[in-house]
């Protein structure tokens, strides 16, 4: 089941969050030193922050428990961002990010909005090709002095 979430479920969120993108940090050798700012390492009152400037959270839960994340955002009229999209490690492979994307295309499609924005670390080739699937197009590259990795846009129309 997948709901809009509250501010008294951040922490929860956070939680969900460092875990479940501590296994890319991992993977990818990044930790608070080479990369401060990578989502792992987010903290629950950046969320709050990201909250209370008009992110809408959705959680997935599994007998009542939070597995599953995505945040969206109003980044000007018609196109949102979305970003934060986590599984849980140990509920990964079971399709529950893709029903968050199914989720997420639904509610742009019943909210007039035209396309959904978001980016990826480049070289996470596996989530770019995941997202491929899942009817995003990749829309280039740019690179940051600050960042030890290249960062990918994609983006996704809502069919008309």
């Amino acid at each position: 089941m997948i709901e809009q979430l509250s501010r008294d479920d951040v922490s929860q969120v956070g939680e969900l969050i460092r875990e479940s993108f501590g296994v890319v940090a991992k993977r990818l050798g990044l930790t608070r030193e080479n990369c401060p700012r990578h989502t792992s390492f987010l903290t629950d009152q950046e969320l709050l922050e990201e909250y209370d400037s008009g992110w809408l959270m959705f959680g997935l839960c599994e007998d009542e428990r939070l597995v599953g994340f995505m945040a969206l955002h109003d980044a000007e009229e018609g196109l949102y961002v979305l970003k934060h999209l986590a599984v849980l490690p140990e509920f990964q492979c079971r399709g529950y990010g893709g029903q968050l994307l199914d989720f997420c295309k639904l509610w742009a499609h019943e909210n007039g909005v035209w396309k959904i924005f978001l980016s990826i670390i480049e070289e996470n080739t596996a989530l770019k090709r995941w997202y491929t699937k899942h009817g995003f197009v990749h829309k280039g590259i740019k690179r940051f002095d600050h960042l030890p990795f290249t960062i990918g846009y994609m983006e996704w129309e809502v069919p008309q």
